[in-house]
């Protein structure tokens, strides 16, 4: 039998003095000597140890293991369960203040924009096979006034078919339903995290609701079960979905919560945004042109960096290095 993940969860928490978090029992078990029973390909096994558990315990009625704490969940052998006494229990979940624990991130939110163009380009289970070409939205530029602070969005994307279908099927499309082509609105951040949430994902709410899709973009989001469930129930409640790119391996950035897709667009804040941002006008106008050519007018647009990891370990670098 496949030594697996749960496997060397059991094997480490049988040691284990009190729950861990599953960062905390993937170390345990390299130190162990555990972590070489398992066969991997993944560049971050210990997100793949924690979703597993984290399912695990959600799912199966069987499971071996119990979850202590949100601030950030632990775990711990069922089993074992009575050994939690009070004294553990309290001091695993203390409340915080509603502010990150993490250390301020080096890099500023624009230095994600690439990031995230190659994430929006590349991802299969984001785009779903189809590319989507993006464009930075320079808030300076914008003529503001009154009530419009939270109108534009850091990025803006779209997607056409026109290498998949059929020039004669795309033509006819304008006929008829129009309904090919799907525009995307991204709000960005640094960190999500029990303080700034609301005000995060409201603001996406407010520059994102014109697309087809928007979505809130971060690098992290603090692990805690609450601040999960509750942009969980945003998500579901006001359709914004929730994207995290994931800077020390790419290929764990994911769609935390998917947007939910508008059929129509919202005509008068894309009329405004044109009015106040000449960076949203020029996208519209570029999408119209290469619509119309049926061609992707690639310098229109934000660069797909090729060499993406490059980029992201310049990101990680200290300043200066």
């Amino acid at each position: 039998m496949t030594y697996s993940f749960l496997d060397l969860a059991v094997e480490v928490l049988k040691q284990a003095t009190q729950p861990l978090t599953y960062q905390e029992i993937w170390q345990t078990g390299i130190q162990l000597g555990f972590v070489s029973k398992i066969k991997t390909a993944g560049k971050t096994p210990w997100h793949s140890l924690g979703a597993q558990l984290y399912v695990d315990v959600r799912d199966n009625e069987e499971s071996r293991f119990i979850k202590v704490g949100k601030r950030p969940a632990r775990f711990f052998l069922r089993e074992r369960s009575a050994e939690i006494t009070n004294a553990i229990a309290s001091k695993i979940d203390q409340p915080n203040d509603g502010t990150s624990t993490k250390s301020e991130p080096k890099f500023k939110e624009r230095d994600l924009h690439p990031v995230l163009t190659y994430f929006a380009y590349a991802n299969p289970a984001f785009n779903r096979g189809r590319e989507i070409i993006t464009k930075t939205i320079y808030h300076e530029k914008s003529k503001k006034s009154g009530y419009s602070d939270w109108t534009h969005p850091d990025m803006v994307g779209f997607s056409i078919p026109l290498q998949d279908w059929q020039p004669d099927v795309i033509a006819f499309n304008d006929l008829s339903d129009r309904n090919a082509l799907t525009l995307f609105s991204f709000e960005i951040k640094r960190n999500i995290s029990k303080g700034t949430y609301r005000e995060s994902y409201f603001q996406a709410v407010s520059n994102s609701s014109w697309a087809h899709q928007g979505y809130l973009v971060a690098a992290s989001i603090d692990e805690d079960d609450d601040l999960l469930a509750e942009l969980e129930r945003l998500a579901s409640s006001f359709g914004i979905g929730i994207i995290q790119i994931d800077i020390d391996d790419m290929s764990e950035s994911r769609v935390v919560y998917p947007a939910r897709i508008r059929s129509t667009l919202d005509w008068e804040t894309i009329n405004k945004l044109c009015e106040q941002n000449d960076d949203f006008k020029k996208f519209l106008q570029s999408v119209k042109i290469d619509v119309t050519a049926r061609k992707i007018h690639q310098g229109e647009y934000d660069a797909v960096i090729k060499d993406i990891d490059a980029y992201i370990t310049g990101l990680r670098a200290p300043k200066g290095a």
